[in-house]
């Protein structure tokens, strides 16, 4: 049954609320951790390390949020200035802005991303880091002051609309409906606001009066959390589930409501199962007449039983166990049909299978449908600088796109330059997703080699399938064996020069050998000497064996205004370096100032595919035979 409109912008607001919140459990847990133990009502107070609790909720976990909600729209340059947008609200309020960061930091990245898109291909070469820097600055700051100036009165007004409304249900002996404000008022951090400033006055008077009080239970019931915590536990998948053990032992023994809250968060409907159960333990300890001596604080099991008066304990058990079971049967519910229709990324699987599958095999991502051969006119590959294993994956791939008679564009890219108009991504599974941050409508494939890898011919038999091509692909035979003309040759002996072929060298250490390399490039006047520091920070950043015992350290994207024209250089070592873990016979040094070099790396491409070839080349001293082979 197709999903309709509505149905699926749900999803995807739920999807992108996960996105935010599931990166941070981490900070949620360990400030709960930090709370239940320093406080001064925790299990071990300690002034010094209890003061970390305020900056931690006040300022560390909505600035996590704001850059999680930041960076997927806009990568990191989003996540900063969705941080930045997101001072603003802290600034204004006083009460944690967790609800602001949900906003500030998604904005804060939509912003950046028109505002590049206005600059790009406009900025003059040299001036793209100012330009870049001050463009950041300048949106943040505005951010910053809009959100300060708006988004922070705004929560306070809805803070206050919850209070009157907690207030109304009191008024009018409708206590268990008044879980209807309570609750969301709780997922929505005012939690503190609602129990402290309506809650705890109405529970004092009451307990100056009778010795218990009912308002000390209304909002610090474990109950409904400790239901969704559960339901997620059993039926959930993937990061979800597992996260879930840990947040119930913080929840109920540790009394950190908190740490449930993102969790109904990044699914809404989870509120009817919050609403249900705190109005379901508040009928039962009504029915139980059953109230605390003061405020449980922190809300754990402990501190409830520690804070009941004598002959109410089974009054309080009771209102807890219902609480938990309402929440419970109606969270198990909506999850189940979730986890069912597949709604959210950590309902999903696919990144356990993509892992079990360790890049070796076709990977698709879910939300995005298959493109077929009439929707593809354009085909990206993507690495962190876009001159090195991209390229040779482009060449490769390119090859069997023309063989097969498909007119299909396929270019390479660096990650954070992936055109809006690519239609399929290609890009190294450390790097994917990046990738779909840049282009969410893709459909995007992860591989772990760019070389030896059935990707290539699985996407082009796919692809071919869809269409009677068998004219194109004559056409397109005839074309490519032309395509090796006299001055391309000439081309790419400008860019690999015979003194730049070393071979029969000694075995080294990776970043030696880079340096070596790097170094020739140097001598050849075709970079500065920074470069070879850029080459090394790639290195870092992720490794450049590609397979077949080749690697192509280049320098990373900032780098190219370090390099004066195209050139490679090669280094042959017959016993290997090591890169990490990976055995590189040949080390070929790539500084790319177009794409004078993709011709030079798909001849490399073709020479290493079959396994007697690269052999040759890994052992031979003829300097002749690869700079012939490789500037064909």
């Amino acid at each position: 049954m197709q999903k309709s409109s509505f149905q699926n912008n749900v999803q995807s607001f739920g999807r992108f609320l996960s996105g935010m919140v599931m990166p941070n459990i981490g900070a949620f847990i360990a400030w709960g951790l930090i709370t239940a133990f320093f406080i001064p009502t925790g299990w071990i107070p300690n002034e010094g390390l209890a003061s970390l609790v305020g900056p931690m909720i006040t300022y560390l976990l909505p600035l996590l949020i704001a850059f999680s909600g930041g960076r997927l729209v806009a990568g990191i340059r989003g996540g900063v200035i969705g941080a930045v947008a997101t001072m603003g609200v802290i600034v204004g309020s006083d009460i944690p802005m967790f609800i602001g960061a949900m906003v500030m930091g998604p904005f804060g990245g939509w912003t950046i991303k028109k505002v590049d898109q206005l600059f790009e291909g406009k900025i003059k070469s040299g001036f793209e880091m100012l330009v870049n820097n001050f463009s950041a600055g300048i949106v943040g700051g505005l951010l910053a002051i809009l959100a300060y100036q708006i988004i922070g009165p705004i929560v306070g007004g809805l803070n206050e609309v919850l209070r009157l409304g907690v207030n109304a249900f009191v008024s009018r002996g409708l206590l268990p409906l008044a879980s209807i404000f309570i609750e969301p008022a709780k997922i929505l951090f005012l939690n503190n606001a609602i129990n402290h400033g309506v809650l705890g006055p109405l529970g004092i008077q009451e307990a100056a009066e009778t010795g218990k009080s009912i308002f000390f239970m209304l909002e610090t019931n474990p109950g409904p959390g400790l239901g969704i915590l559960l339901a997620y536990w059993i039926f959930a998948k993937g990061m979800v589930k597992q996260s879930a053990p840990g947040a119930i032992i913080i929840h109920f023994f540790g009394g950190i409501h908190e740490i449930y809250f993102p969790y109904v968060l990044m699914k809404p409907s989870l509120l009817l199962a919050v609403i249900g159960g705190g109005a379901g333990g508040i009928f039962t300890f009504r029915l139980f007449s059953t109230g605390l001596v003061a405020t449980p604080s922190p809300g754990s099991i402990f501190a409830y039983l520690a804070m009941t008066p004598r002959g109410n304990y089974l009054g309080v058990f009771a209102g807890i166990l219902v609480a938990t079971a309402v929440s419970f049967l109606i969270a198990s519910a909506l999850i189940k049909r979730s986890v069912a229709r597949g709604d959210t990324m950590e309902f999903e699987s696919a990144q356990s299978k993509v892992r079990e599958q360790k890049g070796k095999e076709l990977h698709l991502d879910k939300k995005t449908k298959e493109m077929t051969a009439a929707e593809v006119d354009k085909i990206v590959f993507a690495c962190d600088a876009g001159m090195g294993s991209s390229a040779m994956g482009a060449g490769r791939l390119r090859k069997k796109i023309e063989a097969a008679g498909l007119d299909i564009t396929v270019v390479n890219k660096a990650v954070n330059e992936i055109p809006e108009d690519a239609q399929i991504v290609i890009t190294h599974q450390n790097l994917t997703e990046r990738a779909k941050n840049k282009a969410p409508h893709a459909e995007h494939i992860s591989i772990q080699d760019f070389l030896q890898t059935p990707v290539y011919d699985q996407l082009v038999n796919r692809l071919s399938a869809e269409a009677d091509n068998s004219a194109k692909a004559n056409n397109r035979k005839e074309e490519a064996a032309e395509a090796k003309t006299e001055s391309s040759s000439a081309a790419n002996k400008e860019i690999l020069k015979k003194e730049n072929i070393k071979l029969g060298l000694e075995s080294i250490k990776r970043n030696e050998a880079i340096k070596m390399a790097g170094q020739l490039l140097v001598d050849s006047g075709y970079v500065d000497q920074d470069y070879v520091d850029a080459m090394l920070d790639r290195e870092k950043e992720m490794t450049t064996y590609i397979g077949q015992g080749v690697a192509i350290p280049h320098g990373v994207g900032a780098a190219k205004k370090k390099i004066n024209k195209t050139g490679i250089s090669i280094l042959q070592f017959p016993d290997g370096v090591d890169f990490e873990g990976e055995t590189a016979y040949l080390v070929i040094a790539i500084a790319g100032v177009g794409n004078e070099h993709l011709k030079i790396l798909a001849n490399l491409s073709e020479l290493i595919e079959e396994d007697e070839a690269a052999e040759k080349l890994r052992t031979t001293d003829d300097v002749d035979y690869i700079y012939e082979k490789f500037t064909l």
